[in-house]
């Protein structure tokens, strides 16, 4: 689907075009690489893991659906206990939150986008990362990273949520077809990690969804992992509308099921608003990168 620019009316007027564009998407690229570490936008390859016509490269090129999608992702992936332990023990989310999401970020970049190369190699490493995690849940259930029914429920969680937020805000009538091919195509990305099993289609991404609910639970750990995603500081003034209204979105995009066990309150009447305003964000960011 063609991103369209926003209606006439919300796009500035006059010589200030130009600038704003430049700051609007030099701030939304910094928020995803990081200056420091001599981090660049990744190069878009057309020879990596999957190309052009891939379904994958036009959902996961959208700014605004990905980070909604993202958050959703998170917050069911956290109900999984030996998922959020692995993070709980394993990880420095408490004083690094948005570090973890900016390299969860760059992962998906790279593996879309970039060369067969660096693409393998990311997989590759991130797999070697999974090997060194596990640990032993409070309940003295022992848990390991490279689990691949874990590593499946991650998987799904995120293709899940990437897709049904591009659904959402940028392409409602998405065919069926289109959708399955999604995820047949990032089966290159959840078989070389050892998930397993990764659904193929939007029926088996469904299937293993209600397949894994007995498994989750939401617990003070859950909670306290899900207020500091929610909550973690904008990096500057510019972001923090988006940062704010994306976080709602997120929750919105969560099925029932899984807001009603992370406690987190049902947007009911302002819904539309919480829509509405993402959806003129994610006009804007397309705008602004066109």
């Amino acid at each position: 689907m063609p991103q369209s620019p926003p209606s006439s009316s919300m796009m500035p007027r006059g010589g200030i075009t130009q600038p704003i564009k430049h700051l609007i998407a030099s701030q939304t690229v910094a928020m995803f690489n990081d200056r420091a570490r001599g981090e660049r936008p990744v190069v878009r390859q057309p020879d990596g893991l999957f190309g052009p016509s891939a379904v994958a490269w036009r959902v996961h090129g959208d700014v605004a659906s990905m980070m909604v999608g993202g958050i959703a992702s998170l917050l069911l992936q956290m109900l999984h206990p030996a998922v959020l332990a692995g993070v709980w023990d394993h990880s420095n989310f408490r004083t690094d939150m948005h570090g973890r999401l900016r390299r969860t970020a760059r992962f998906i970049a790279l593996t879309t986008y970039g060369g067969r190369v660096e693409a393998e190699a990311m997989l590759a490493r991130i797999r070697k990362i999974h090997d060194q995690v596990r640990g032993v849940l409070p309940n003295g259930t022992a848990y390991a990273a490279n689990d691949p029914a874990l590593l499946a429920w991650v998987h799904v969680t995120e293709t899940s949520s990437f897709l049904d937020a591009w659904i959402r805000y940028a392409e409602p009538r998405m065919r069926m077809i289109d959708q399955d091919r999604y995820f047949a195509e990032m089966v290159r990305i959840g078989e070389p990690l050892g998930a397993f099993p990764v659904p193929r289609s939007r029926r088996e991404a469904r299937a293993l969804l209600s397949e894994m609910r007995p498994q989750l639970l939401c617990d003070a750990r859950t909670r306290e992992v899900a207020k500091l995603v929610l909550n973690q500081p904008a990096q500057n003034w510019m972001t923090e509308p988006l940062q704010a209204l994306t976080m709602q979105a997120g929750i919105d995009l969560l099925p029932p099921w899984a807001r009603q066990q992370h406690g987190l309150h049902n947007p009911g009447l302002g819904r539309p608003l919480i829509r509405g305003g993402t959806l003129g964000i994610a006009r804007t960011l397309r705008w602004a990168f066109s």
